[in-house]
C-alpha cells in the first residue's frame, strides 16, 4: 500500500465542499481540543475560521514553543543545474522557456560551498531541475560525497528516484529529501504538467513512500499554493502527512508552503492565497501536528517571515539564490523564480534575534 491507495478513497470535490461547509461551531470545537484530527483541520482552514485567527495564532505559538523552543533552523539551497525535461507551465526552468542552461561541475560546486561555509551555513539543500540523463543518481552521489564533509546536513530536492537510488544517496551522506506534489488533484494535474517524467502523477505521489523504505531520515512534502484551491490541496497535504507518520513512523517530517512567485513565462495562480490566509494555514498545520517542521523559504516577504516565527514556522532559508552558481557569480537570468526576502545572512540572523529567537545552523550532530 502507498499513499495513492489512501488518496483515491477521497473525492476532491466532496472534500472541498466539506471544508467550505464547516461552521463556527466546528472551529470552536477544534480550538478546544488538545489534538486535532483531519475534520478539525478542515474547520481550521475553512472560511469560518478566519475571524478566529488571533486565537489560532496564540495556540499555535504555545505549541511551537513547547516543542521547538525559541529556535529557527537555518538552511540554504544550492542549485546545481537548471536543465529540465519537464514542461511545468508555472516554472521558470520548464523545457520550453528560453533561458541559459547550466550544470555545475564539482569544481563549480566547491566554489559555491566556500561562499556558503563562510556565511555560516551547516545545512545544505541541493536543488536541480529534473533532467535524469544529465543529472541522475550518479551525479547526485558524486556531489553529495564532495559536499558532505563540509556540512552537518545535506538535503536533496530533485526529480523522484527509485527506492534503491535513495538508499545509495543515504549511504553517500544525504539525510533529507524534499519532494512536492504541487497539487493533489489528480484530474487537474496533467494541465500543469503536460510533458516530461513529472507528468506521472502516481510515481511522484509515491516518492515519500520510497524515501521511507530507503531509510531517509527526514522527508519534506507540500503543495504549490495557487495551482488549485489552496484549502483543498492543504487538506490532502495534511492527509499525506498523517499517512506517512503512521506508515513510516521512524522518519521525521517537514511541511513547506510555497506560494507561486513571478518567473520566466506568464502563468497566473488559479487560486491565490493572501498573507492572512497563509497565516491561517500555518496555524492550522501547527494545531494539527505539533511535531512537524514548518518551512518558509525566501519566496515570502521579510515582514511575513518575521511574523511567521511566532505562529509555527520553524525552518527558514536566507540569502537564497535560485541560479546555478549564483553565490560565487550571480546571474539572475538563470533563476527559477524571483526571490521575495532578499536579506543577507547577517540581516536574517539579526531579524530572528530581534523577534526573540535564535538561529540554529544545523539540525543534528549524529553524523559529525
Amino acid at each position: 500500500m502507498t499513499y495513492y491507495d489512501e488518496l483515491i478513497k477521497h473525492n476532491w470535490d466532496e472534500e472541498e465542499a466539506s471544508i467550505f461547509a464547516k461552521t463556527e461551531a466546528d472551529v470552536l470545537r477544534a480550538l478546544g481540543k488538545d489534538r486535532c484530527n483531519l475534520e478539525d483541520f478542515k474547520a481550521l482552514i475553512s472560511p469560518a475560521a478566519e475571524p478566529y485567527l488571533r486565537q489560532m495564532a496564540i495556540k499555535a505559538e504555545e505549541l511551537t514553543l513547547r516543542r521547538f523552543g525559541r529556535t529557527i533552523q537555518m538552511y540554504v539551497p544550492l542549485y546545481v543545474s537548471n536543465y529540465c525535461a519537464n514542461y511545468c507551465i508555472y516554472c521558470g526552468f520548464n523545457c520550453h522557456n528560453q533561458i541559459n542552461r547550466v550544470k555545475l561541475s564539482i569544481d563549480d560546486i566547491m566554489k559555491e560551498i566556500a561562499v556558503l561555509k563562510d556565511w555560516g551555513f551547516r545545512h545544505l539543500l541541493l536543488v536541480s531541475g529534473e533532467a535524469p540523463k544529465l543529472t541522475g543518481v550518479d551525479y547526485y552521489e558524486e556531489v553529495i560525497k564532495a559536499v558532505r564533509p563540509h556540512f552537518a546536513q545535506v538535503s536533496l530536492e530533485v526529480q523522484p528516484l527509485h527506492t534503491e537510488e535513495y538508499a545509495r544517496l543515504v549511504a553517500a551522506g544525504m539525510s533529507y529529501v524534499c519532494v512536492y506534489q504541487e497539487t493533489y488533484n489528480e484530474a487537474a494535474y496533467p494541465q500543469f504538467h503536460p510533458k516530461g517524467l513529472k507528468a506521472n502523477f502516481r510515481y511522484r505521489l509515491e516518492t515519500p513512500d520510497r524515501c521511507g523504505e530507503a531509510g531517509v531520515h527526514k522527508i519534506g512534502i507540500g503543495a504549490l499554493l495557487g495551482l488549485q484551491n489552496w484549502r483543498t490541496d492543504s487538506f490532502f497535504t495534511a492527509l499525506h502527512l498523517q499517512y506517512l507518520e503512521r506508515t513510516h513512523w521512524r522518519t521525521r517530517y517537514s511541511i513547506s508552503l510555497p506560494r507561486l512567485r513571478p518567473h520566466v513565462g506568464s502563468f497566473m495562480p488559479t487560486d491565490p492565497i493572501n498573507d492572512r490566509q497563509m497565516a491561517q494555514l500555518i496555524c492550522a498545520y501547527r494545531l494539527f501536528d505539533p511535531e512537524v517542521d514548518i518551512s518558509l523559504s525566501t519566496r515570502e516577504s521579510s515582514a511575513f517571515r518575521d511574523m511567521a516565527m511566532h505562529i509555527g514556522a520553524t525552518t527558514m532559508s536566507a540569502a537564497s539564490s535560485t541560479e546555478p552558481g549564483g553565490y560565487a557569480t550571480p546571474h539572475t537570468e538563470l533563476e527559477q523564480f524571483a526571490i521575495n526576502d532578499g536579506r543577507s545572512v547577517e540581516e536574517m540572523a539579526a531579524a530572528i534575534r530581534a523577534q526573540g529567537y535564535e538561529p540554529v545552523w544545523k539540525d543534528w550532530d549524529e553524523w559529525m
